[in-house]
């Protein structure tokens, strides 16, 4: 009873702990699944051995791949299992390897492997590279740490956006002025085009008025 009660105070203690904010916490990664579709072996006949390797830290070879073109799907529990543990909001160089005999080792896939990758619910990221291996990854305790990360980097994009915004209101603010400016320069020039043709035509009836009065001599009667 009182080991049952010292286990469930640990776990707690544990999920406490996981919830802090700032406090670094390890989440276990595991291997789901897994096909090769490539042995780089000059002798297609010898069985690949195939591991898996974070930067600085141990090889973890599967014992069970041997073929290629078969899917391998594993519980978690295996003895070589886990792959490796990945720290909250930081990635590891990780990669799939092919042990070599005759040379150096030959790469499946190397990639950032992160937290942020285990996007789906069920705590699950797939990796497939091209004509080399297909692999579904396990880390349900990587999900809050991913949703974290998102909720970071959207608040760091937010001030970028704001930003845009800004520039978007401040060009139309600036077209808007330039085009009512035009738009009253032209209608003060169509104005005075106007008053300048309405007075050409005033002028033009004064003598042509004059010119009736020279020719019916009213000027000299007068």
């Amino acid at each position: 009873m009182i080991k049952v009660r010292l286990a469930m105070s640990v776990w707690h203690l544990l999920l406490f702990v996981s919830c802090v904010p700032g406090f670094v916490i390890s989440a276990v990664v595991t291997l789901d699944s897994i096909k090769i579709y490539n042995s780089h072996e000059w002798l297609k006949t010898s069985k690949p051995i195939v591991y898996f390797s974070c930067k600085g830290e141990k090889k973890t070879r599967l014992p069970d791949v041997k073929e290629v073109n078969v899917s391998y799907a594993f519980k978690g529990q295996e003895s070589w299992q886990p792959l490796t543990e990945l720290p909250s909001k930081k990635c590891k160089r990780c990669g799939f390897y092919e042990e070599d005999k005759l040379k150096s080792d030959d790469v499946f896939d190397e990639w950032e492997f992160c937290p942020s990758d285990f996007v789906d619910s069920d705590g699950k990221y797939r990796r497939i590279k091209d004509r080399e291996f297909d692999a579904t990854f396990l880390c349900p305790q990587c999900v809050p740490l991913a949703a974290d990360s998102n909720t970071a980097s959207g608040s760091h994009d937010r001030p970028k956006k704001g930003m845009h915004v800004a520039v978007v209101i401040l060009i139309s603010a600036l077209v808007s002025t330039v085009l009512i400016i035009g738009i009253v320069v032209a209608f003060k020039y169509w104005q005075k085009k106007k008053r300048q043709q309405e007075q050409a035509r005033f002028l033009k009836l004064f003598e042509d008025g004059d010119d009736i009065e020279d020719e019916l001599g009213l000027g000299t009667v007068i």
